[in-house]
């Protein structure tokens, strides 16, 4: 069986298309895309407004979430923000993670997302202790309790890799294609011990990260399988927390994976001027020198950058994750965006600590960086924009989306073009404009997973936050 939907106007090709058709089969992926067809054919679910491939989200730390509107009181520092994000870290189970996740993951997809990288580094117990059997062994199958009837999952230390299998079930659950960026943290600074609060984050060494990493793609393999583009929701790919946190000594280690690699590069310049205290040199020449600088490496954040770092990461063609609310949200700095296309790398988006999950305003927030950084409009264009927010960020993810075109998933996002926001805008311009809230349709994997803001099958989204806020034992709203 197919699915179809007639959409009014859509992103195709690199161009506006009139009456575009788009047809999926049963696992949800794209079989034809057709574009001058003037009426809807008979079944075809009428798609009005502007269609966009489904958003990809680069970068995201989904409990980040709950800090949103509760760190701004004292004002603060990026490290002071910190803190309060190690007291959340601290309250997350497996069970109660879950919760969490499956609320921000639904509003990924109200904000226009349908695709989502989270790095993830909060592997084990609190105390530090790796989930898995009793028998004292910290990754494998686990202690072998099966799920009971109603077809839940034993957490705690009944089953190895917990958390990861929170965040992958929150995910499919709502219907969100996820990367879990599996993420290696060994130290908490530079030639500095894990604190108590990073203790969770940590395998030991090198080859203890390696050895969980390999564990975790070998169980998701059997529990989540990769199958065609549309039915795929769950991946692996694997992530360096930043210089900070993984030796200079083990980052060569990780030449001998494949598939994506991220770390959060340059975000502060503490991390810097560490680095080069450290190493003599900047961390994306550490990274150079360790031989994984190619192009399945996504930097993220890359604010504070030196010319020649610029030069080494375009000439890789790697990808660059901006997260432009975030970064402003923290005053890290505005990153050289442009700079870094011209040289040869790809820009993907990523929503990182969620002070929004718009999808728009995030790119909208790329371009107004670079305009107030420079003194000049139009840095990126429209159709660039588009592009960071959908191939750029399926590149490095290395997923099957970004693009409406047959052989990918049917992922897509329907704005409005009616609205007191959208009213007037010309053709592919309209990703200056809109926002969240003129996203009206959300599809993957060729179902309608959201509609006028309320997931087709979780229901009301500040619903599930309050689910979550009450699992981790938080008020909803802090009152000084």
């Amino acid at each position: 069986m197919s699915t179809q939907y007639w959409c009014e106007t859509a992103w195709v090709g690199g161009a506006v298309a009139s009456g575009v058709l788009l047809t999926a089969d049963d696992t949800g992926t794209l079989t034809s895309v057709e574009t001058g067809i003037t009426a809807a054919p008979t079944g075809a679910e009428v798609v009005p407004g502007f269609t966009l491939p489904g958003g990809v989200n680069a970068h995201s730390h989904a409990f980040h979430r709950i800090l949103r509107g509760r760190t701004h009181g004292d004002g603060g520092t990026f490290w002071t923000w910190r803190e309060v994000m190690y007291s959340v870290a601290a309250r997350l189970t497996p069970d109660n993670y879950e919760t969490v996740a499956r609320a921000v993951f639904a509003e990924m997809l109200a904000g226009g997302y349908t695709s989502v990288g989270e790095f993830h580094y909060v592997h084990h117990a609190a105390d530090g202790t790796p989930y898995g059997g009793e028998d004292g062994t910290p990754y494998g199958a686990g202690s072998g309790v099966s799920p009971d009837s109603a077809g839940s999952e034993p957490t705690g230390t009944g089953r190895a890799h917990a958390m990861e299998r929170a965040l992958a079930r929150a995910a499919a659950s709502a219907g969100l294609r996820i990367r879990l960026l599996d993420t290696c943290y060994l130290t908490g600074g530079i030639d500095t011990e894990l604190s108590a609060d990073q203790a969770r984050f940590g395998d030991g060494t090198i080859d203890g990260y390696l050895d969980r990493h390999t564990s975790l793609i070998e169980d998701f393999a059997s529990e989540f399988p990769v199958g065609a583009p549309g039915e795929s929701f769950v991946h692996v790919g694997a992530a360096i927390h930043s210089i900070r946190a993984v030796p200079a000594a083990n980052l060569p280690r990780f030449t001998e994976l494949s598939g994506p690699v991220h770390v959060h590069l340059s975000e502060q310049p503490a991390e810097n001027e560490a680095c080069q205290a450290a190493y003599g040199t900047t961390p994306t020449q550490v990274l150079e020198r360790a031989g994984v600088v190619t192009t399945d490496l996504s930097a993220v954040h890359a604010t504070h950058l030196s010319d020649e770092d610029i030069a080494t990461l375009g000439q890789a063609q790697a990808s660059i994750v901006m997260c432009p609310c975030t970064e402003a949200d923290l005053a890290d700095g505005i990153g050289p965006a442009r700079e870094l296309a011209d040289a040869g790398a790809t820009i993907a988006i990523g929503s990182d600590q969620h002070v929004v999950l718009d999808a728009l305003r995030e790119t909208q927030g790329m371009e107004a960086g670079e305009r107030l950084r420079t003194g000049q409009r139009g840095r990126f264009s429209p159709a660039e924009l588009i592009a960071s927010l959908t191939e750029g960020g399926a590149k490095s993810l290395e997923l099957p989306v970004g693009s409406l075109e047959a052989g990918k998933a049917c992922d897509f996002i329907a704005l409005r073009t009616d609205s007191m926001r959208t009213f007037g805008s010309v053709g592919e311009q309209i990703i200056l404009s809109a926002t969240a809230a003129d996203v009206h349709t959300t599809v993957s994997g060729g179902r309608v997973r959201v509609r006028d803001g309320v997931h087709t099958e979780l229901g009301d989204i500040s619903e599930l936050y309050a689910k979550a806020f009450a699992a981790l034992g938080m008020e909803s709203s802090s009152h000084g």
